[in-house]
């Protein structure tokens, strides 16, 4: 009977200590402006196995959870590789910000992956893009792919601009 009770103790302290030890990060000022977003995120995370993703479309924050930091990493990868953008409440899961641009001034530029799956995601994209010097115009729409920017701007700046607005995406080939 000892070792019963013994048993019991030990696989439910295991079992506890495993529970304890998930990771969770939160990820906040995302472009969450429908459920359409919501799904977008939900997508990309599903491919990382053993994470789960709450995505707060009111709060524009999404949770994720995992057994160990390198498997929360996977998933925010993946989720910047969606075209989402956001800031990291865990200093030991990094944001990739690399995107590809050059720091320099050009008069046309290809960006790809950015997540655009309605028009209020081209409003947002459109509106920040208004914010950066020298950019007259943008070619996103619903749904695309990629779209191109002109007018005679630095490339760093419409990235920046995009991850303020929570949102993400590479230089173009």
């Amino acid at each position: 009977m000892r070792n019963l009770l013994a048993s019991v103790t030990m696989a439910l302290a295991l079992a506890w200590s495993v529970q304890a030890a998930d990771v969770s990060v939160k990820l906040t000022d995302v472009h969450l402006c429908c459920q359409g977003c919501v799904k977008g995120v939900e997508k990309a995370v599903e491919k990382v196995q053993g994470v789960t993703a709450s995505a707060d479309q009111d709060e524009h924050t999404v949770t994720l959870t995992g057994s160990d930091t390198a498997t929360v990493q996977k998933a925010a990868d993946a989720l910047v590789a969606a075209g989402y953008f956001g800031k990291s409440s865990d200093p030991g899961i990094k944001i990739a910000t690399d995107t590809g641009a050059k720091d320099q001034k050009v008069q046309s530029l290809e960006i790809e992956g950015v997540h655009l799956c309605c028009g209020k995601c081209v409003k947002s994209v459109n509106s920040a893009l208004e914010s950066v010097a020298g950019v007259k115009a943008n070619t996103a729409t619903k749904g695309a792919k990629s779209f191109t920017v002109t007018g005679d701007f630095n490339d760093k700046d419409v990235f920046a601009a995009l991850q303020k607005s929570g949102l993400t995406g590479q230089v173009g080939k």
